[in-house]
């Protein structure tokens, strides 16, 4: 496997703020955005990077949460936990290149955020890949033009992994190149992941978390749900290979071990019981790991998740999609980011819906205050 952590500690005082979203999804339009039609990703994510780019101005709302009634202030960083470019089909409709959708998202986000950290830095921007940015790179189940672009692994790679050869469109590989880094952050520990926890990340964070005290809590990001996906695991038929028939996208490492029909019919049951009783024992025995964000079903939700057995408590963020949202996509006035403070010192996170299309100023949705201390 390719060079592992890149670990940098934030010098900033406890309380921290960070701003959270997901699956901005270059490539595609939405059905209708500020009196248009067909809006192209390109001018939905120029206006959200811009409602961003104001929010440390903005008043958070007096909800008892961390810094409540104060100002948001310093960001330490912006996560986007994947799909920053969107599949590369031929059908039902020509989207175009992962190379085209990543020169949309450089231009859009990479240049465009103008947030500033509490060293008056520019704020980090950190980046994981989702499954259309896997499969833009692997291949898919469905028809693709071209059938491969590793663009945007490559340029993510690159970003946050900054090896010794920097990666092209063409030497990247998948198998090894893999997108695992961590911050130390106000007191807490920040591990960033490809996909989901499967057993090849498992390792490595078993390895980080080496060199990271017992009781210093830990947050997980990453673009899948602890509840994942059975047809993100590795095609348990045949060759084990992408195609169209079985519908496997390949983005995990793992072989997925749930309930499958005869070969040449192999689609996923949907359990993924097997895979998620693996991260839940993992997650027992590291218990200081207390946050999991994520994206991919593109709405805003804090939520527990308990593991296939009923026996965890793992707090969880869900992130909306500015272009594929499950609500905010049928009302543009729901479109969401998160603004996440946590102070380790109270041992309390605060999450809060920022909606950011609700009228002229940024407006508070829900909220959700937890403790972060290790059990």
């Amino acid at each position: 496997m390719a060079a592992c952590a890149v670990v940098a500690t934030c010098a900033s005082a406890a309380p921290v703020t960070f701003v959270f979203t997901s699956d901005v999804h270059f490539g595609i339009t939405r059905g209708s955005f500020r009196g248009e039609t067909n809006v192209g990703s390109p001018a939905v994510n120029a206006a959200m990077v811009q409602a961003i780019n104001g929010v440390s101005a903005a008043k958070l709302p007096a909800d008892g949460g961390v810094n409540a009634g104060g100002l948001v202030g310093a960001v330490e960083f912006m996560v986007i936990t994947g799909d920053l470019t969107s599949r590369q089909e031929l059908y039902p409709i020509r989207i175009q290149s992962a190379a085209t959708s990543w020169a949309q998202f450089e231009s859009g986000w990479i240049k465009g955020l103008a947030l500033k950290d509490s060293r008056g830095a520019p704020t980090a921007l950190l980046l994981v890949p989702g499954n259309h940015d896997v499969s833009n790179a692997i291949g898919a189940p469905s028809k693709m033009l071209p059938a491969t672009d590793a663009t945007a692994l490559a340029e993510i790679y690159n970003r946050m992994m900054h090896p010794a050869a920097p990666r092209t469109k063409d030497s990247y590989a998948y198998a090894t190149d893999k997108i695992y880094f961590s911050r130390d952050v106000g007191g807490a520990h920040c591990i960033f992941l490809t996909m989901w926890p499967d057993s090849v990340a498992r390792a490595w964070i078993e390895a980080d978390l080496k060199s990271v005290p017992a009781d210093v809590p830990v947050f997980l990001f990453c673009h899948d749900p602890p509840a994942v996906d059975a047809r993100h695991f590795t095609n348990p038929n045949g060759k084990h290979d992408i195609n169209g028939t079985d519908k496997f996208e390949n983005v995990l490492a793992d072989i997925y071990s749930g309930s499958v029909t005869a070969p040449g019919e192999g689609k996923p049951d949907g359990s993924t019981a097997v895979e998620q009783r693996a991260l839940a024992a993992f997650l027992k025995k590291h218990r200081n790991i207390v946050g999991y964000f994520h994206g991919h079903l593109n709405w805003t939700e804090f939520y527990t998740w308990k593991g296939p057995d009923g026996d965890l408590e793992l707090r969880v963020f869900r992130a909306d999609s500015p272009m594929k949202g499950k609500f905010s996509g049928k009302d543009e006035k729901k479109l969401s980011f998160q603004v996440v403070a946590f102070d380790t010192a109270t041992h309390r996170l605060t999450a809060r819906e920022c909606l950011w299309n609700a009228g002229a100023a940024l407006a508070w949705g829900d909220s959700t205050t937890v403790a972060i201390a290790v059990p």
